[in-house]
């Protein structure tokens, strides 16, 4: 690996942002449980927000896990245009960051072989962890962790919609989906919506809507932020409520990131983020310097 300071950062803030992720709730989810706890109508969802609410307290109290699961690593890398970088290396040094957290923690191992379920015990392996590129201008790396758990991810879903089921369309599948995930993603959820581009870009789409856009951002498309807030209002309207046991608070909000598309299709991803949304940012100057964030 090389010895260039910036890489040895890249490494330490993969370290870090693992285990910040999981210790550290982000202020906009503890403004948005709030919000839940003081318009919940139901007595049982009341209860279950404030047990939520003093988990975080006790978790932060006592630097500990917020959730059991310490999930699947996903990063999502921006790497200024202007940095002299070999993403090779940077990606070794993500991958060596969270074998560190990991092991050195310790955090519960979850990568396994897909059929013999051999544990690797270092949350690495195979494509894992998994990383997300994009290139933007500057010279700094921003390196964005998300430790998904599996009751969330295990609620994803995908439908290959055509031009002619519309918009109405769209909006049934999505709820649709909710129904059927009902309490098993740990309500409330974020809800995040791939809209357009193909199969793999929309569920790539869906994972970025529900793990990066903070509660109470919209789509700076008016189109998409409209179709935001009618979900939203519906989802909520469902009545599955905190941890499914009823309620009005069934997400915090449904966040869509879309694409353009094929004239003769039009692909709808979902992707649930639990109520415990782990999150932790890192940006990385040439200089080697880290400065954490959600």
């Amino acid at each position: 690996m090389s010895a260039d300071p910036v890489y040895a950062a890249v490494e330490e803030a993969a370290e870090q942002s693992y285990i910040r992720a999981l210790k550290l709730y982000p202020p906009d989810l503890k403004d948005g449980l709030a919000r839940a706890r003081a318009t919940e109508t139901s007595d049982v969802g009341r209860d279950v927000l404030d047990t939520m609410l003093r988990s975080i307290e006790v978790a932060e109290r006592d630097e500990n896990l917020v959730c059991q699961d310490t999930g699947t690593v996903v990063y999502f890398l921006e790497v200024g245009r202007n940095a002299r970088l070999d993403l090779a290396s940077v990606a070794e040094r993500v991958r060596a960051g969270t074998e560190r957290a990991t092991v050195g923690h310790p955090l519960r191992p979850n990568a396994v072989h897909p059929i013999t379920r051999q544990n690797t015990y270092t949350n690495t392996g195979r494509h894992l962890p998994v990383l997300h590129w994009e290139f933007v201008e500057g010279d700094a790396v921003t390196l964005r962790c998300l430790p998904k758990g599996s009751g969330s991810e295990n609620n994803s879903y995908l439908k290959m919609l055509i031009p002619a089921d519309g918009v109405k369309g769209v909006k049934r599948f999505v709820l649709e989906c909710i129904v059927a995930s009902g309490p098993k993603p740990c309500p409330p959820n974020i809800i995040g919506v791939g809209l357009g581009g193909t199969s793999d870009l929309a569920t790539a789409l869906a994972k970025r809507a529900a793990a990066l856009r903070p509660i109470g951002s919209h789509s700076d498309d008016p189109v998409i932020a409209e179709l935001e807030e009618e979900l939203t209002e519906a989802a909520n309207s469902l009545g599955i409520g905190p941890m499914g046991l009823g309620g009005r608070n069934t997400v915090f909000c449904v966040n869509i990131e879309f694409a353009h598309t094929h004239i003769t299709q039009n692909p709808v991803a979902v992707n649930h983020q639990c109520w415990a949304a782990r999150r932790c940012s890192a940006v990385i100057t040439p200089d080697g310097a880290i400065t954490y964030g959600f």
